[in-house]
């Protein structure tokens, strides 16, 4: 994993290593207990094959193939070697709520090099950028399985610190961005729900797909606090001391109004929403990504 270097002191290499081992280790066992393909893309022209893996639809099998040299393989077409994919990871200080190594950054983290591994297996090309209130780090798109470590190491490069400022950043995306893809959003949405918004309408209005990966800790979703309790903000300098069971109804509904908000938004920009929660098994979450993808390619 030389390449990270470029990225990290060497102290900070084997975290890097460590986040590569468990994305793999994740990928890994989703294709092994996947039943469907885990490819994304849809096809329209005939290019090449690749390699059969379970789950593939038995349509597109080369049954010439398999009866000269008895292997299966699969037909892949244009737009499956044309999936151009960018991941936009917040690295916003609100991003830093959880144990430590177990924060919603962590969490995003994972589950984009997981998604960057698989896209990179397929053969594909992503990207990847993490922001805040401006960018602060940009890999370049590749398709080359050593990309992955440089991803990876920006991950672990990052130190959420400041706020965010989504409508900024997309516009900044779109004004750099030569071509057309899928831009998967990794992000709290906490602080900046408005400017998000209008941010993944820029997005779609650019003609690319979007998904947005709504990252919540357990404790923001179910608000579990009884004793009095000090609330400090981490993008400001708010503090709040109180008694939780007070505010705890208050707080779900005004929550629940926030995601209906968030969902119907998407729905309405045709984007695939995805809420979870940093407890939920990064395999299954994988999976419900990739029946995202292929529901809005057969749309």
């Amino acid at each position: 994993m030389a390449a990270s270097k470029r990225y990290l002191p060497p102290e900070a290499v084997s975290r890097a290593q460590r986040l590569e081992l468990k994305a793999r280790q994740i990928v890994e066992g989703f294709l092994s207990g996947s039943h469907r393909s885990p490819y994304f893309g849809q096809s329209v022209e005939f290019v090449q094959h690749r390699q059969y893996v379970p789950g593939d639809d038995v349509r597109h099998v080369d049954w010439k193939v398999w009866a000269r040299q008895d292997r299966l393989v699969i037909k892949q077409y244009e737009e499956d070697t044309n999936l151009r994919c960018t991941l936009l990871v917040d690295s916003s200080a609100s991003m830093n709520y959880g144990a430590e190594q177990n924060s919603k950054f962590d969490y995003a983290a994972t589950l984009a090099a997981c998604m960057a591994l698989l896209i990179l297996k397929q053969q594909d090309a992503v990207a990847s950028i993490l922001f805040d209130n401006k960018i602060r780090s940009r890999v370049p798109m590749r398709t080359s399985q050593r990309h992955l470590a440089d991803i990876i190491a920006s991950f672990e490069n990052a130190r959420p610190a400041e706020k965010t400022n989504l409508d900024s950043i997309f516009k900044d995306i779109v004004q750099s961005s030569s071509r057309r893809g899928l831009m998967v959003l990794f992000s709290d949405l906490l602080g900046a729900e408005e400017s998000a918004l209008r941010g993944i309408s820029t997005l779609r209005k650019a003609g690319n797909d979007v998904m947005v990966i709504h990252v919540l800790h357990d404790d923001e979703l179910d608000f579990p606090f009884s004793d009095p309790t000090r609330f400090e903000g981490l993008e400001s300098l708010d503090h709040l001391t109180c008694n939780p069971r007070a505010l705890r109804e208050g707080y779900l509904e005004a929550l629940n109004r926030s995601l209906i908000r968030i969902r119907r938004t998407c729905a309405a920009s045709k984007c695939d929403y995805l809420l979870v929660r940093t407890s939920d098994a990064p395999d299954a979450v994988l999976s419900s990504l990739v029946a995202s993808r292929d529901h809005t390619t057969r749309r």
